[in-house]
């Protein structure tokens, strides 16, 4: 869902569950030069979302972006930024940019 949403505007999806030695990244996406790397959380509430974002999951995803830079070296040159998406029961998904 968080891909089809982040696709419809405009992101590119690059991989999806990229496995690391330092842990997953969810998604990994190129829009305007920019590469995200996104985090997906699905919960009931908002709130549980925004508690689930923890200092040690915000360096496991940096770790792991770290591992796909250098695994991708032509994108080394782009901006890159780590984003999330909270997935909600009959909401559409939260986007937000440089959030991590």
């Amino acid at each position: 869902m968080a891909a089809a949403y982040l696709a419809a505007r405009g992101h590119r999806i690059i991989a999806r569950r990229f496995k690391t030695p330092a842990g997953e990244i969810d998604l990994v996406t190129l829009k305007s030069g920019r590469i995200a790397f996104v985090e997906v959380k699905r919960r009931a509430v908002l709130a549980d979302c925004e508690a689930s974002i923890t200092p040690k999951l915000r360096q496991r995803v940096r770790a792991a972006a770290n591992l796909w830079m250098a695994k991708h070296p032509k994108h080394q040159a782009l901006e890159c930024g780590f984003d999330l998406v909270f997935i909600l029961p009959w909401r559409w998904p939260v986007h937000l940019p440089d959030a991590l």
